[in-house]
């Protein structure tokens, strides 16, 4: 049976799709280097192999790795649009190089097909609602820039080399093992810390900017079927997104409390994906309720 990889398989996004994956009877292989991760995400039944992806002396553990596996799916990243801008250079040798390098290892190793998670973050500010991924892209932070060139390597490497490239745009992932701890927690993360403290909860700008929020599980959905796609998809680009906004005031609300207006930032003002390609490409459709989710979520805090 071939073997299938998950780099980053130690973070949110990536033992999610880990633990999908050991359901469905894979041998997985999960590679990471716990800089972001957390070794109790990885799940008892996957192959780990710590890995820092951006370091060239490690390629050849890299593709010894990678040996007969059919599939990889690269979600391994330093995340966050307001960490990217206070230290560019780091973020990019691991969202760019590491990508590159792990193409490459890829190629090396005779993988089939990388699935790789790429950014709503690349159209920077929007002006078409809901937004498809013909849009011009505008990337407003290095991560934003730093995402959207690792969707040209992967579509450049399926034109150049024998291997089978996918990019899916995340729209704000929340959900189950999210990161609650350092720089790289969204909104719900913010508030939830905030919350368990009674402080009040900190929202920039004037809150009224809009975030269309997708649930992890339907982020999983959407690499597999990706991965299992029966046509070369050959470095083609789906929007993964709910297709419905909420106001970070409205997340405020569901958690209740005090709220404190504290900074100005640079950010869209508005993220909502048009999700019709992948819903007709390749039959994905998301479930995530996030009013739902967020309700019950607070009542377990």
């Amino acid at each position: 049976m071939k073997k299938v990889a998950v780099i980053g398989g130690a973070g949110f996004i990536g033992s999610n799709i880990v633990d999908e994956l050991i359901k469905q009877g894979k041998e997985v292989v999960v590679i990471d280097d716990l800089s972001t991760g957390f070794l109790k995400n990885v799940n008892s039944q996957a192959i780990f192999v710590e890995i820092d992806i951006s370091n060239t002396e490690q390629s050849v553990d890299l593709i010894k790795a990678l040996e007969n596996c059919d599939t990889v799916y690269h979600t391994a990243a330093l995340a966050r649009v307001q960490p990217s801008i206070i230290n560019p250079v780091e973020f990019d040798k691991v969202n760019t190089n590491g990508t590159v390098n792990l193409l490459k290892s890829c190629v090396s190793a005779g993988v089939k097909r990388v699935v790789y998670s790429a950014s709503s973050s690349c159209y920077g500010t929007a002006e078409v609602f809901p937004t498809p991924e013909t849009h011009p892209t505008n990337p407003l932070s290095p991560y934003g820039l730093q995402k959207y060139v690792g969707e040209l390597y992967c579509k450049m490497f399926s034109q150049v080399y024998d291997i089978d490239t996918v990019c899916l745009r995340y729209f704000n992932v929340y959900g189950e093992r999210m990161n609650l701890e350092g720089a790289y927690k969204l909104v719900i993360a913010v508030f939830t810390d905030q919350y368990l403290k009674g402080i009040p909860l900190t929202i920039t700008n004037t809150g009224e900017q809009r975030r269309d929020f997708t649930y992890v599980k339907d982020v999983v959905r959407a690499n597999i079927l990706a991965a299992t796609h029966p046509d070369d998809l050959a470095g083609e680009s789906f929007n993964i997104g709910n297709g419905t906004n909420f106001s970070i005031n409205e997340i405020a609300d569901i958690f209740g409390g005090e709220k404190d207006y504290y900074k100005t930032v640079l950010e869209p003002f508005e993220t909502l994906a048009d999700n019709s390609k992948a819903r007709k490409k390749i039959g994905w459709s998301p479930e995530g309720n996030l009013k739902e989710w967020l309700t019950n979520y607070i009542k377990t805090l």
